[in-house]
């Protein structure tokens, strides 16, 4: 496979904060860019060979970051046996079911310590196919934050019930609304973001789980001006295990949405984002791309 390549950036983009960061490896005129995939794993045994080479199968030279809870069913343990076999993949151990949440914050850590210049956020049940990671990597180059979207042109949820798809398009259109964010999905939980970003949104202060963990990250990256772009993916259903969704985390992420909504700090960022887009000119909603909404 190719390595993931990206131009040289301009002045103007060093300016911006859009280059990449000094861990970069450079070879010629073209810049190799270091990423890292975050995959948090509880019982995903029967899962976790197929998806890891799956993933190499489209980008061979990324490095693989298994969070795992202490899994009954020897995730693991398995884990430790395919480092074993290829050094690309790395785990982290941790002493119980932690959460989600605690899982990514972990390894944004992990990136930010080993110097990566992108990390992902990636389901461990192949509902994230692997299939989208180049197109995540190409669109990377001109963001921040890359967000694989069900809800643009493109993108689908086949395998959903219409009462699944009801509430979970609701959800989003509803944080939308309160937050005012630009976001198609605002819950989606395949990602990429350049190290920057996660350098600079406050990881330790994070405490949400499930669907609010993925609306605060992006509230807390619009907040920091950073660039968002939404790439279409087609979800599908786990193949096997069990789904850890549960209504609890569902009304956690209705409950934070509201919460945020009327905290001080909203009424700030609402202030400073509607005087900065009088100033650059109004956010096309139905574009995919959504520029920043401050000076970095």
């Amino acid at each position: 496979m190719k390595d993931f390549l990206l131009p040289v950036p301009s002045v103007d983009e060093q300016l911006l904060g859009l280059a990449l960061t000094d861990g970069t490896a450079h070879t010629g005129e073209q810049i190799v860019m270091k990423t890292l995939i975050i995959i948090p794993t509880y019982n995903e045994a029967e899962n976790l060979r197929p998806l890891l080479d799956a993933i190499f199968s489209h980008i061979s030279e990324t490095d693989i970051l298994i969070v795992d809870d202490n899994s009954p069913d020897g995730t693991g343990t398995l884990a430790d046996q395919i480092h074993e076999e290829n050094p690309r993949v790395h785990v982290m151990h941790r002493a119980g079911k932690l959460g989600l949440g605690t899982a990514y914050i972990a390894g944004f850590k992990y990136a930010i310590e080993h110097h990566y210049d992108a990390a992902f956020e990636m389901d461990a049940d192949f509902s994230h196919d692997p299939r989208y990671l180049p197109d995540f990597l190409r669109e990377i180059e001109h963001a921040d934050l890359v967000i694989g979207s069900r809800y643009v042109q493109g993108g689908d949820t086949p395998d959903w019930s219409f009462l699944r798809r009801f509430i979970s398009s609701g959800g989003n259109i509803f944080a939308r609304f309160m937050l005012g964010l630009p976001i198609h999905d605002c819950t989606a939980g395949f990602r990429c973001y350049r190290r920057s970003v996660l350098e600079n949104i406050d990881l330790d202060t994070i405490q949400s789980q499930g669907y609010a963990f993925q609306v605060e990250l992006v509230y807390r990256v619009r907040q920091h001006g950073f660039k968002i772009v939404e790439t279409p993916i087609i979800f599908m259903d786990r193949r096997e295990g069990k789904s850890k969704m549960s209504r609890k985390i569902f009304i956690e992420g209705f409950l934070w949405v509201v919460k945020a909504r009327f905290s001080k700090q909203f009424k700030q960022l609402r202030t400073s984002s509607q005087t900065t887009m009088r100033q650059e000119g109004a956010i096309n909603s139905t574009s995919e791309e959504f520029p920043s909404i401050a000076n970095k």
